[in-house]
């Protein structure tokens, strides 16, 4: 049995990599709504499929992507991470993240700056920032260009919406990124420093380890709603320790209940606590190396 949550009733959950699928099981229909989810190991057959090919509002998970086509725009040496911009008050947007918080702007940022910003608190303001480095057109001709068909943000002018993801093409992503199959090596680096970093999201996924084992996740939470009720999203990567990838995840919750509680106390994102906490002590094996009875 495991109790990955304190005060939470146990899950059964048996051994192996079957307690993943049995814990998601029970704790995604405990917290209600309609999931969309992929859980696997690189290589591998995946662990959990529930409706993987589901086109959904990826909401802040897009970000991910979204970070991806930048960093590719500078991996093909087009834009710089010291490249500056200046952020106006017209750019400025609220909800999560930080530079809404100023209240005197004009300054002038980086890429670097703004990226790790909107990766390590999911700001908002600087999604409008990438646009002015990146226009939503390029963007999407970039994520389609490196095999991603239904990943896609919403031009809206000069600007854009996050658009619209599945979980399989998000664990795809995410697994490329963790075998340095998507970007350069510099660009996977920072991205996954950010990810995994412990200034990050912890509510979710990461909410019941210790730190040490936290830096073993990297993960992206997103939250939002519509007329359907709430959505509270979480993707990422598991590594063993290690460093090598053993598990990608993306966890797409939505039609939910309870949808003004953006913390850790929404069923959803205990779920993912529940979750996150079977995936970290059921990783599957690696594989056997060349030569390796």
């Amino acid at each position: 049995m495991t109790s990955p949550v304190p005060g939470r009733p146990a899950s059964p959950a048996g051994s192996g990599v079957a307690a993943i699928s049995t814990v998601y099981a029970a704790e995604s229909a405990r917290a209600g709504g309609t999931w969309c989810s992929i859980i696997s190991a690189p290589g591998d057959e995946p662990i959990v499929e529930d409706r993987p090919d589901q086109v959904v509002h990826g909401y802040s998970i897009q970000k991910i992507a979204l970070a991806a086509a930048v960093l590719d725009k500078i991996d093909r040496g087009d834009l710089a991470l010291g490249h500056r911009v200046t952020l106006t008050a017209d750019d400025v947007i609220g909800g999560s993240g930080i530079y809404h918080l100023q209240t005197i702007w004009d300054d002038t940022v980086t890429v670097a700056g703004f990226l790790t910003a909107m990766l390590l608190v999911s700001d908002n303001t600087a999604v409008r920032l990438c646009a002015r480095v990146a226009p939503p057109t390029e963007i999407n001709a970039t994520l389609a260009a490196k095999g991603f068909t239904r990943t896609r943000v919403e031009p809206a002018g000069d600007r854009f919406f996050l658009g619209v993801t599945t979980p399989r093409e998000t664990t795809d992503l995410l697994t490329r990124l963790a075998t340095g199959d998507l970007l350069s090596p510099a660009s996977t680096t920072f991205m996954l420093s950010i990810l995994r970093s412990a200034g990050g999201y912890h509510d979710g996924v990461r909410r019941t380890m210790s730190s040490v084992d936290r830096h073993r996740v990297a993960t992206k939470h997103g939250a939002d709603f519509d007329t359907t009720g709430a959505a509270r999203h979480e993707a990422g990567i598991v590594f063993a320790p290690d460093g090598r990838p053993r598990l990608t995840y993306a966890m797409f919750a939505r039609a939910l209940p309870d949808h003004d509680n953006y913390g850790a106390t929404h069923p959803a994102v205990e779920a993912h606590a529940a979750i996150g906490r079977t995936m970290l002590g059921h990783l599957p094996p690696a594989p056997a190396g060349p030569g390796t009875a």
